[in-house]
């Protein structure tokens, strides 16, 4: 039982690996039967059900209500909203046969809501009194994530809410869409320790059928972004395909306004991530499923009759303060061995007690989140309320400062290409559009040396785009030229990219270098020559 029932790779080297290990060694959940499903066990399920509750508690005071949806939604109905429908085509499960007779109607298991629910509310809502209409839907979605699969990151099913709603005006809707962003923020941040960054995601990166989507994200120490949760302003692009409409006071009939929004046991993932340490799980103490465990010790039955009663006394005392509390009582195993169980499973708070505590009047306090050992008296029980409170706190503090120093601002974009493989949350100027954002990248991407300049390579039309040129000719690899003249927009991008008023905007293998100033500085260093065989593969 030694070896393999702790981790066995360390954070920093194998994230991966050791993510996964945290998960099924913790036992927050297993791998099921079948591949891309997870079964979630009692400690998983306990930490969903306690976001699950404080949201239930945050949507109530905001008019939201729950229900319930079936899984199946027929074919005929998602291709009512033929573009929505198909950015999640490619993952549909399909339901064809009932027994061994084939069903007509193809039925899809739910990759997400909208088509089922909006059909419903075109029944239920007639007129102005019935408006604003919210609901929320605790549900399982279905996706077809089958390569690369991780425990509530990405599967195949997943636990999420979905929440859907409608009202009478662009305004308030859209107002609702900050309200349920601002929860998401509030609850992650307070129940489960991690700082978010909230704001509005590209056009590109919208969820499809949305006006614009909202997003709720953390870095995570690999450096890379984790989404967190998304609130979308649906606008009427649902209401008038799926005829959800409402009379008002003057009995004129309008489409009506809408938002989606959801969060998914990916929080659960997030969670693991940023607090998780080489020794397993670090739960924030608001969502441990317990969040003090007491191990007795003793070595014979003669100091078992010591030790528990007085165990019995503290379990009761903590109870009575609302702690979740377990006492490790199993027999034929050490105490050093339980310690390293519960450091494990990331029990906030561990009481070791065993006679000579006792006598002392004492018990001995293990913090998980930090190592450190205290002893307390037994009349300073009653504080533990206050030192889990004190947990929670310093371990928002400590994911605030990760958060914070995988934050770069950088308004260069030869840094932004430099430093985008390292990872972390770039705060940086763009044009805001996707025709600018995928041509550029586009063009930078298909040219090992690429000249932003004013005309051709064959017309050049000003003497800086020709010494450009020049520049380049004489070390005889192939370059290409972008004419910045024909295309303003395109211009105006570049420059926001690059914080780089001028032209030439020179790039090469697609890190920017700015014109040949800076160029003719880099080649008197003899920079220039090994950066462009390098770009070839040289």
């Amino acid at each position: 039982m030694g070896k393999q029932v702790g981790i066995t790779v360390s954070k920093k080297d194998d994230f991966s690996e050791w993510y996964t290990q945290v998960v099924l060694k913790a036992k927050l959940a297993d791998y099921a039967p079948v591949k891309g499903l997870i079964v979630l066990r009692p400690d998983g399920y306990s930490i969903w059900e306690s976001l699950k509750t404080t949201f239930d508690k945050k949507f109530g005071k905001n008019g939201i209500r729950n229900g319930f949806l079936p899984i199946l939604i027929p074919e005929s109905l998602l291709g009512k909203e033929q573009k929505h429908f198909a950015g999640f085509n490619p993952e549909v499960f399909w339901v064809t046969h009932s027994g061994t007779n084939e069903i007509g109607d193809r039925l899809a298991l739910r990759p997400t809501s909208e088509t089922l629910a909006y059909t419903l509310y075109s029944k239920w809502i007639q007129s102005w009194r019935d408006l604003p209409l919210k609901i929320n839907f605790w549900n399982t979605a279905l996706r077809a994530e089958i390569k690369a699969t991780k425990p509530f990151l990405r599967t195949s099913e997943f636990l999420w809410q979905e929440g859907h709603t409608v009202h009478a005006t662009k305004e308030e809707a859209e107002k609702e869409v900050m309200k349920i962003l601002e929860i998401y923020k509030n609850t992650v941040e307070e129940k489960l320790a991690i700082p978010v960054t909230t704001g509005k995601k590209s056009e590109k990166e919208k969820f499809v059928g949305a006006e614009y989507t909202t997003t709720m994200e953390s870095i995570m120490p690999d450096g890379k972004a984790l989404q967190m949760g998304t609130s979308h302003f649906l606008g009427q692009n649902f209401s008038k395909p799926f005829e959800v409409k409402f009379a008002d006071k003057d009995n004129v009939e309008h489409f009506a306004w809408q938002t989606s929004w959801g969060v998914s046991w990916r929080l659960i993932g997030a969670m693991i991530m940023i607090h998780g340490d080489d020794k397993g799980l670090v739960l924030p103490p608001k969502v441990a499923p317990m969040q003090v465990v007491i191990v007795p010790i003793y070595r014979n039955d003669e100091g078992k009759d010591i030790v528990l009663p007085k165990v019995n006394e503290i379990e009761e005392k903590l109870e009575s303060l609302n702690i979740r509390v377990h006492v490790d009582d199993r027999e034929g195993l050490s105490p050093g061995y339980k310690f390293n169980d519960w450091e494990l499973k990331g029990v906030p708070i561990r009481i070791e007690i065993g006679p000579k505590d006792i006598e002392k009047q004492s018990v001995v306090i293990a913090k998980r989140h930090d190592g450190e050992k205290v002893s307390i008296g037994f009349s300073d029980i009653e504080k533990i309320p206050l030192m889990l409170e004190e947990i929670q706190g310093i371990m928002l503090e400590k994911a605030q400062k990760q958060s914070k120093e995988n934050t770069i601002f950088i308004s260069d974009y030869a840094e932004f290409k430099s430093r985008i493989e390292k990872g972390g949350f770039f705060n940086s100027p763009w044009c805001g559009k996707v025709q600018c954002e995928d041509k550029i990248k586009e063009e930078i991407s298909a040219n090992k040396i690429l000249i932003y300049g004013k005309g051709t390579k064959q017309q050049p039309q000003c003497g800086f785009t020709v010494e450009t040129i020049q520049f380049f000719n004489k070390y005889g690899y192939p370059f290409e030229v972008v004419n910045c003249l024909e295309d303003m927009t395109k211009r105006e991008a570049l420059n926001k990219m690059t914080n780089w008023p001028t032209l030439p905007k020179v790039f090469i293998d697609g890190k920017f270098y700015g014109d040949t100033d800076i160029l003719d500085e880099m080649e008197s260093k003899g920079e220039v020559e090994p950066l462009i065989k390098a770009a070839f593969g040289e």
